[in-house]
């Protein structure tokens, strides 16, 4: 018989650190992290990333925790989670406009919009929807953006699909192989969790990098 969660234990959950989110909700709290991360404001702080990845290591049953995910349950609450949440922040952002945006008092925010808005200006539509994805606080703030600035539904909707299915199921899938493979991984896991926010990068960092070398050639030409 499963012991029920006291409700004061579920009470001192520390939001920002993924093992305590999970040991007090599980699957379901996933879902509703990648929900309120994506699609409200107020979710940028939350640990995206590393949620995902510890979850996915969490389904091995190898991590010396006291904590153990199904792995098919837990990527469709990652997915839906992230897909829904994608969406609702955009349709927040085609009511509301930039008015949400400017009432925020968060620096860390303010920074994340201006990335998301050159995100959107350099690379179009569906790459910086995609590419969002992987950088922190701007994929909280970017699908309100483009909202905002009345990106087609349907682009939206088909990019923010693709860049929150490879974003959500890879980091899941990523913690669940390397828990696999590796006994004891959890011993590791915060430099972990910390090359993992590095590699989320990695997409924007290229980009940057291959629009830095095609200006080249077009300032050699002027």
């Amino acid at each position: 018989m499963t012991t029920p969660i006291p409700a004061a234990s579920q009470l001192a959950v520390n939001v920002l650190d993924a093992h305590s989110l999970l040991a007090a909700f599980g699957v379901l709290g996933v879902g509703v992290v990648m929900f309120v991360e994506t699609g409200l404001l107020v979710g940028f702080f939350l640990p995206g990333d590393s949620l995902l990845f510890t979850a996915g290591l969490l389904c091995t049953g190898t991590a010396e925790r006291n904590v153990h995910l199904s792995l098919g349950p837990l990527l469709a609450a990652a997915a839906v989670g992230a897909l829904a949440g994608a969406q609702c922040g955009y349709l927040l952002g085609r009511k509301a406009g930039t008015t949400l945006l400017a009432r925020s008092r968060s620096q860390r925010l303010h920074e994340g919009m201006k990335r998301a808005e050159e995100l959107l200006q350099r690379y179009g539509h569906a790459k910086a929807i995609v590419l969002a994805r992987f950088v922190p606080v701007v994929r909280t703030v970017l699908n309100p953006m483009a909202g905002a600035l009345e990106v087609p539904v349907r682009t939206f909707t088909v990019w923010q699909a693709v860049g929150g299915l490879v974003w959500s199921m890879g980091l899941t899938l990523a913690g669940y192989a390397l828990g696999s493979s590796i006994p004891n991984v959890d011993r590791y896991l915060l430099p972990l969790v910390a090359l993992i926010v590095v590699v989320s990068l990695l997409p924007l960092l290229a980009e940057v990098l291959r629009s830095r070398r095609a200006a080249r050639p077009e300032r050699g030409d002027g």
